[in-house]
């Protein structure tokens, strides 16, 4: 069973930052290719970052330049680093990788940022 567990949310003023975790297990997570997703209050789950298994990144044009997401293999983590937060970063975070066909997610992290 793939699971998947982020943590690091929490409540942080604007220009703060947050590094956001997530835990893998039941997979080769060296194998898996990792996204970050949020999704605001009313708003669509959008994707916000991804990184493949050679590390290779790629990010949404709302957060380049201050989000910076990395794994680490051995720790089967995937991170997300986020520099510079404004009010509307405000979310739920979530990541997200597939197994054997299917999409799994996380149960998301709270991320509030106040202005």
């Amino acid at each position: 069973q793939v699971q998947l567990v982020e943590s690091g949310g929490g409540l942080v003023q604007a220009g703060g930052s947050l590094r956001l975790s997530c835990a893998v297990s039941g997979t080769i997570f060296s194998s898996k290719a990792m996204v970050w997703a949020r999704q605001a209050p009313g708003k669509q789950r959008e994707l916000v970052a991804t990184i493949d298994t050679g590390g290779s990144t790629n990010y949404a044009a709302a957060v380049k330049g201050r989000f910076t997401i990395s794994r680490v293999n051995r720790e089967n983590t995937v991170y997300l680093q986020i520099d510079s937060l404004k009010p509307e970063d405000t979310a739920v975070y979530y990541c997200n990788t597939y197994h054997l066909g299917r999409q799994y997610w996380g149960q998301g992290t709270q991320v509030t940022v106040s202005s």
